[in-house]
């Protein structure tokens, strides 16, 4: 990647690792919800979500973040999201307290803060110059949050999790938010076969969707368009999520359309007018049989 495509990338700011190293553009998405969480939450203070993380780690770094607020649709789905996620790994560590969780694909994102029961433990996961990002400028971790270094584009990336025994041998919560839309079709489908594959049974995962006529059109968007990033993974029926094996199921999907009132009802119901497709964006919940 070069220096101007760089430059273009993160809005006119560079977003280097300890090493030097310049985030890919699809790297440097991890800015859109970094922002959304410290900043958003004055432009929505119905779906704040307090993330103090996220208010440190925006005044450290060396980018201005702020022209991401500009993208106000999109500050609103980070927020929503984030909460939704939030209260599903909430009851997820109600019924499972000692379980683990695993955030893939973290970027800069800070879920412990809110889901620390006391006994549970949290894995966060990313490629290196992200998380060389995280050892940087995130501050000292408790024993029971923990770093992984993995790449979810290759084959057997869940071995390189290296889970103990006691982390298998009950459910575990998976998040894997603002990534996979990022991937090929063939690389998603490797994704949600391996976990179904290699996931206790009652394993949760938690993932965002966005509806296939957003492929090959990020360019338009306001926030991902500024990154020079992607989108290459979308659906048409909630149904392509568990069609990759047997073991998934859905247990249930969320729309963030209603979050923006009538407008996005009306919008969502132009896209879908009998209810039966996947939402133009939402969340799905997959659980392993």
């Amino acid at each position: 990647m070069n220096h101007a495509c760089a430059e273009h990338a993160a809005g006119g700011e560079l977003l280097r690792t300890p090493g030097k190293k310049v985030l890919t553009p699809v790297q440097h998405t991890l800015l859109i919800p970094l922002v959304a969480r410290a900043l958003g939450g004055a432009l929505y203070p119905g779906h704040a979500c307090g993330d103090e993380q996220a208010s440190r780690l925006l005044q450290g770094l060396p980018v201005d973040g702020r022209a991401y607020l500009a993208d106000r649709p999109t500050v609103l789905n980070v927020l929503w999201r984030t909460r939704l996620i939030r209260d599903v790994a909430l009851a997820f560590f109600a019924e499972h307290p000692k379980a683990w969780g695993l955030n893939l694909g973290c970027g800069l994102s800070h879920y412990f803060q809110w889901l620390d029961n006391g006994s549970n433990t949290w894995v966060d996961a990313d490629l290196p110059e992200v998380m060389a990002l995280r050892r940087k400028w995130l501050p000292a971790q408790p024993p029971r949050l923990r770093a992984a270094t993995v790449d979810l584009q290759t084959e057997g990336w869940w071995q390189r999790l290296r889970l103990p025994q006691r982390a298998l041998a009950q459910p575990i919560l998976v998040v894997c938010e603002g990534v996979l839309m990022y991937f090929q079709p063939d690389e998603v489908r490797q994704v949600l076969q391996q976990f179904a594959q290699v996931a206790p049974p009652g394993s949760v995962l938690v993932l965002d969707t966005m509806a296939r006529c957003a492929v090959g059109q990020a360019q338009w968007h306001a926030s991902v368009g500024r990154t020079r990033a992607q989108f290459h993974w979308g659906i048409s029926q909630m149904q392509e999520l568990t069609a990759c094996h047997p073991r998934l199921q859905l247990r249930q999907s969320h729309s963030v359309a209603p979050s923006h009132g009538w407008m996005g009802v009306a919008m969502e119901a132009m896209w879908n007018p009998w209810g039966q497709n996947a939402p133009l964006y939402g969340l799905a919940e997959l659980v392993v049989q």
